[in-house]
This record gives structure tokens, C-alpha cells and sequence, in this order.
């Protein structure tokens, strides 16, 4: 009986402990799952936080990428509207001193004419005594002996000029066409220049394909704040190792070149360091300009030129025409423009200057609706440069009246500069076909009945029947074919549209 009881008593005993134990292993396998379950949201807590924060930073980036657009816009008009606002405000002064002057010298005027007139009255009391003591001495009337004296005066005066206006013509013909090749052979060979073309900088070579991913950034992000930065639009294509830069603007061009370059060879490309960088090229260019006008100067001897004058001529670096390089092409006009004026005997300073300034206008930081001569003289006249330069400035592609002598010279030059071998990359064949893209454009309209494509394909005159077309309609016509050269054609400077309507009535009596 003991013996049983002790065996159940075991087998109980065992029961329980393998429950017990059969309850702490399932304990610590539940706490186990807890503990996973707990580690697998914190890990997915914490990456959508990560998504959130990135989210939230990509937003603010493109807040503030509009925010500067927004806020470089209003700068721009805001200068714009004070420029306007300081330039009437000249006018009006300037205006209101010469109106003065005016009304000055208009009494002073007043007060000497009276005094004249009292002195005219005296002269003419006198006069007509003498001719009456003359008339009764000589027995002749005043009359009979003016037409006498008159007479004899007209005979001896006419034979006496048709000899010396014969002898002149005959000495000027005879050595006018050799002094004036013999000046100009002169000028040309005592001038050494460069004959290679130089081309502005339009592509940036980079050492792999590689580099242009940085350069794109995340979503294009690195790209958009370059070209905001500089204005120029930047192209990235299959091109192997090259991206192109794309604006009008060779100053901005060469930013961006700069600007590039320093990027890929620091490395770290990303919008705030873009920026940064941008700024401090832009300096250093501003600087670059401003010493390379200034250097100029100095060595073609030019002193007293207003600082905002220099930083145009150091503008001209950036600038080309036809391919020839802008600087190049004036400082070669302003040393032939004083070899000249050497051997006429005028002022070599003055012509050498001129030279310098006569393309000013190609560089204005603004680009006005005038050709670049009338622009340029204008430029000079505002920062005070003197009536001679102003005129040679002006002139030297006809646009005004040549008033000085130094403004045929500047003429001159600017054409021996142009035309020389490998001055300039367009070829007669590429100039020939564009003046008859010009005259052709015009005579598809109808009512045209020939144009003529003149000043270098400047200016373009077409004329029209009478009949058919009105002078409203040349007013619409005019305007049409300019805005059809504008979109469809490709050309330096602007071309000046001129139609021509005339009537003519022929009559004939027989």
C-alpha cells in the first residue's frame, strides 16, 4: 500500500513539474515574439520619419528655389524702373539748363542786334553823302556807275577762277588717287595682327560621361540651380565627354564655362555650393573685364577715358563679330586710325581713340532697339567724350552725317580691319546667299516689285506698286517683312526695312 501511494505521489510530483515547466517555456516564447514585434516598428518608425524628413527637405528646396526666382525678378524690375526713373530726371534737369541759356542768350542777342541796328542807320547817313559828292564829281548816278563797276569786276573775276579752278582740278586729279593709295598701303603694312579666327567658347570638355550625372543631380536639381545662377542654358546630350553651354550672352557663356570648371574639379557639386561658386566667378570676371580695359588703354596710350567706358572696352574680350574677335578688331582699328591721321597732319590722340570706341555699342549691358553706331555715340556722348569722337562714332557705317575729318578715317579703317584675309569667318558665298534670302523673302509678298539688299545686308529697300498697295498697307507691309527677317533669318546687328511707294502721272502733248 506504501508503495503505491508513493508511486502516485511521483507521477504527480512528475505531472506538475513537467507543467511548470511546459508554462516557462511558452513565458519566455511569448516575451521572445514581444521583443520582435517591438525591434520591427521601431525600424519601421524610424524609416518613415527618414521618408517624412526627406519629403519635407525636398518641399522647402523647391519653396526656396521659387522664392529666388520670384525675388531676382522684382530686383530686376525694380532697377529697370529706377534706371528709367534717373535717366528722365537728367533730362528734365539737363532741359531746364539749356532753356536757360536759351532765354540768356536770346536777350544778349536782343541788346546787340538794337546797338547794330543804330550803327547801320550812322553807316547808311554816310554812305549816301559819299555817293552824292561821288555823283556830282563824276557826273554819274550811283546806278550807271555800280553796273559800270560791276560789270568790269564780273569779266576780270570770271576769267581769272576758270583758270585756277582748271589748274586745281587738273593737280587734284592727278594726285589725289596716289596720295590716297599711298596713305592707306602705308596704314595696312605698318599694322601686324593675327589672321586666325577666334571663336567664343561654346563647349565644356569633361574626362567622362560620369561627370555629367553629378553635374544633373538629383532630379536635375544641380543643373536648374546652374543655369539659374547664370542665365545660360545648358545643354547635356549623347555627346561623348562635352556639354554645351547656350546663350547670347558671351559674358554669361564664360561664367558658366568657369564656373563648370571649378565645380568638377573641386567635386562637390550641389545647389548651395553652385551658388557660391557662381558668385565668386562673377567677381573675378567683373574684375577680369574691368583690368583687361584698362590694360588697353594703357597700351594703346589712351588716358582719361570714364571708367564705365573701360569696362565696355574690357566687354569686347567676350564679344565677336563674324568670327573676329571684337577687342582685337578695335584696338587694330585704333592703331590704323593713327597711322592715318599721321600721315594727313590731323590730331593722332583723337583718330586713336575713336578707333577704339567706334564699336562701343556692340557691349551695352542692355540691348536697345538702335544700331550699334548710334547706340555707341550716344554711349560717348553720355560719359562726356568730345563732339569730334561722338561724330566718327556715329557715322562710320553712315547712319548720321560725317561732321569732322576723323570720322572718313574711322570709316576706312573699320573696313580695312573687316576685310582683310581670315578677319572674318563668312565667305563671299555665305554673304551672297544671305542677300538673296533677304531680297527674296521680300518679293513673296505681293505688290513688290524689286528689293535691294544695300549696306552689307544692314538695310533692305523694297518698292511697291502704287496701284496695289496703299500707304496703310506699306506701313503693314513694312512692319511684316521685318518681323518675317526677325523669326526666319539669321543675322548680326539689325536690318533696317525701307519701302518706297511713289506715283508718278506721265503725260505727253504732241
Amino acid at each position: 500500500m506504501e508503495i503505491v501511494i508513493g508511486l502516485l505521489i511521483g507521477v504527480i510530483g512528475g505531472g506538475i513539474g513537467a507543467f511548470i515547466l511546459q508554462n516557462s517555456l511558452l513565458k519566455k516564447k511569448r516575451e521572445q515574439i514581444v521583443q520582435t514585434a517591438q525591434s520591427e516598428a521601431e525600424s519601421i518608425k524610424k524609416e518613415k520619419i527618414l521618408q517624412a524628413k526627406e519629403q519635407f527637405l525636398k518641399l522647402k528646396e523647391e519653396h526656396e528655389t521659387s522664392v529666388k526666382d520670384k525675388d531676382r525678378k522684382l530686383q530686376s524690375l525694380e532697377d529697370k524702373v529706377k534706371s528709367k526713373e534717373n535717366t528722365l530726371n537728367s533730362k528734365i534737369e539737363e532741359l531746364g539748363r539749356k532753356e536757360k541759356e536759351v532765354i540768356k542768350i536770346q536777350s544778349d542777342f536782343d541788346v546787340k542786334l538794337q546797338s547794330l541796328d543804330l550803327k547801320h542807320e550812322e553807316l547808311d547817313k554816310i554812305q549816301q553823302k559819299r555817293v552824292l559828292e561821288l555823283s556830282k564829281l563824276s557826273g554819274l548816278s550811283s546806278d550807271d556807275a555800280k553796273a559800270q563797276l560791276m560789270d568790269a569786276l564780273k569779266d576780270e573775276a570770271r576769267t581769272g577762277a576758270m583758270v585756277h579752278i582748271k589748274e586745281i582740278m587738273e593737280e587734284a586729279k592727278l594726285n589725289a588717287n596716289v596720295e590716297a593709295k599711298k596713305i592707306v598701303i602705308q596704314a595696312i603694312q605698318r599694322v601686324a595682327t593675327e589672321q586666325a579666327v577666334e571663336n567664343a567658347v561654346t563647349v565644356f570638355n569633361i574626362e567622362s560621361d560620369e561627370v555629367k550625372g553629378r553635374i544633373i543631380g538629383r532630379e536635375g536639381r544641380n543643373i536648374r540651380a546652374l543655369e539659374a545662377a547664370t542665365g545660360v542654358e545648358i545643354i547635356v546630350d549623347d555627346t561623348p565627354e562635352a556639354i554645351m553651354l547656350s546663350c547670347f550672352d558671351p559674358v554669361r557663356r564664360e561664367l558658366a564655362r568657369l564656373a563648370l570648371h571649378q565645380l568638377v574639379s573641386d567635386g562637390r557639386i550641389h545647389p548651395a555650393r553652385i551658388e557660391e561658386v557662381v558668385a565668386k566667378i562673377r567677381k573675378q570676371l567683373e574684375e577680369e573685364i574691368a583690368e583687361t580695359g584698362r590694360r588697353t588703354c594703357i597700351d594703346l596710350g589712351i588716358h582719361g577715358l570714364h571708367p564705365e567706358l573701360t569696362r565696355m572696352v574690357g566687354r569686347m574680350k567676350y564679344r565677336s563679330s563674324y568670327g573676329q574677335n571684337l577687342l582685337q578688331h578695335s584696338r587694330e582699328v585704333a592703331n590704323l586710325c593713327a597711322i592715318m591721321a599721321a600721315e594727313l597732319g590731323l590730331n593722332v590722340k583723337l583718330a586713336k581713340r575713336a578707333g577704339l570706341l567706334h564699336d562701343i555699342g556692340k557691349v551695352p549691358d542692355e540691348d536697345p532697339e538702335l544700331p550699334h553706331a548710334i547706340l555707341g555715340m550716344k554711349l560717348a556722348e553720355k560719359f562726356g567724350e568730345k563732339p569730334d569722337i561722338c561724330n566718327a562714332i556715329g557715322a562710320h557705317h553712315d547712319e548720321i552725317e560725317m561732321t569732322t575729318m576723323i570720322s572718313p578715317i574711322v570709316q576706312v579703317c573699320d573696313a580695312i580691319s573687316g576685310a582683310r584675309p581670315g578677319a572674318r569667318r563668312e565667305v563671299v558665298e555665305s554673304y551672297i546667299k544671305r542677300l538673296k534670302e533677304l531680297e527674296a523673302l521680300a518679293l513673296s509678298y505681293e505688290g513688290v516689285t524689286t528689293a535691294y539688299a544695300i549696306q552689307a545686308g544692314r538695310e533692305l529697300r523694297v518698292l511697291v506698286e502704287s496701284e496695289k498697295v496703299s500707304d496703310l498697307r506699306a506701313d503693314e507691309l513694312s512692319f511684316a517683312i521685318s518681323q518675317q527677317i526677325q523669326t526666319e533669318m539669321t543675322y548680326p546687328g539689325q536690318v533696317k526695312v525701307t519701302l518706297i511707294r511713289e506715283k508718278r502721272s506721265v503725260s505727253y502733248a504732241k
